[in-house]
């Protein structure tokens, strides 16, 4: 599926996702109020993927949550709703009302945007974190993930899954972006807000993306499931991620090159290798990364 970030905004990206091959769809991170987010230009196509600093543009929590009602309505509850709250309070508001709602389908609730000016990654203070999703489980009783930032540390993969194992969490999402890279052209660089400075994609953050998948498939509890992110192109790009113990895969810069054709042909590309090596089932080679 698409990731909360790429081509989930407007009614009609929307729409052209319901549409398309993919599984299923997330919505846009969205907050309270409609966010126009940062200045342009905020989103540069590279060689090897992508740097943006978008900033949660959106349309705000009241035309999400009526989105997916509506989808609820007509039987399609396996969709997921991506909330971003600028504060905790924000977030709790909305969780609120969705736990308050007839929707059925499952809350992403991301904690590592790395592209508002002034606003930390909740995902890198591990406090604030368990703080988080205590409050939050504390009242919140449906289907919830959170999507995390990058980790680079074992001890830190550590004290996540740590605090992750201790609450009724259905899944994480790594990744999301490795923020504050810098690219330049000539010399000038490619994107204005924050001084160039942008969460990068593609291809350049897949090793990581894949590092992140494995050790949290380890260390979490086995009915948490993953959801891979980063440097998703080809199918052998997804055979790596579900090979490292990912369930499902979401695709971001590279849908943004390639628009919603992107599902059909990878899940194609994704076949011929499992037919290849005699594979009929995803579960047959599931987090069975061979380690030497």
């Amino acid at each position: 599926m698409n990731a909360s970030g790429a081509k989930c905004m407007t009614s009609e990206e929307l729409y052209n996702l319901s549409n398309s091959g993919a599984g299923t769809l997330i919505t846009k991170s969205c907050t309270i109020s409609p966010r126009e987010g940062n200045p342009s230009p905020r989103y540069v196509d590279l060689k090897l993927g992508s740097i943006n600093s978008m900033g949660l543009p959106n349309l705000g929590f009241d035309f999400y949550l009526d989105y997916v009602l509506e989808q609820h309505e007509s039987g399609n509850d396996d969709i997921f709703f991506s909330i971003a709250g600028l504060t905790l309070e924000e977030n709790i508001e909305m969780l609120t009302r969705v736990q308050n709602s007839d929707f059925r389908g499952i809350v992403e609730l991301n904690l590592s945007c790395p592209n508002i000016p002034g606003k930390p990654q909740t995902g890198y203070d591990f406090e604030r974190t368990n703080e988080v999703l205590n409050k939050i489980f504390y009242f919140y009783t449906k289907p919830l993930g959170v999507k995390l930032p990058p980790y680079f540390d074992l001890v830190h993969f550590e004290m996540m899954a740590e605090i992750l194992n201790q609450y009724p969490v259905q899944f994480v999402t790594c990744i999301n972006s490795i923020g504050n890279a810098l690219y330049i052209d000539d010399e000038s660089a490619v994107i204005k807000p924050k001084g160039g400075f942008g969460g990068i994609g593609g291809a350049y953050v897949k090793p990581t993306a894949l590092a992140n998948v494995r050790m949290f498939y380890k260390l979490l509890r086995k009915d948490i499931s993953i959801i891979g992110c980063g440097g998703v192109e080809t199918g052998k790009d997804v055979f790596e991620h579900i090979l490292c113990g990912a369930s499902m895969v979401q695709i971001a810069t590279q849908l943004m090159k390639e628009d919603t054709r992107i599902f059909s042909r990878l899940i194609s590309e994704l076949e011929e290798i499992m037919s290849s090596k005699n594979y009929k089932a995803l579960e047959d080679f599931k987090g069975k990364l061979i380690e030497l």
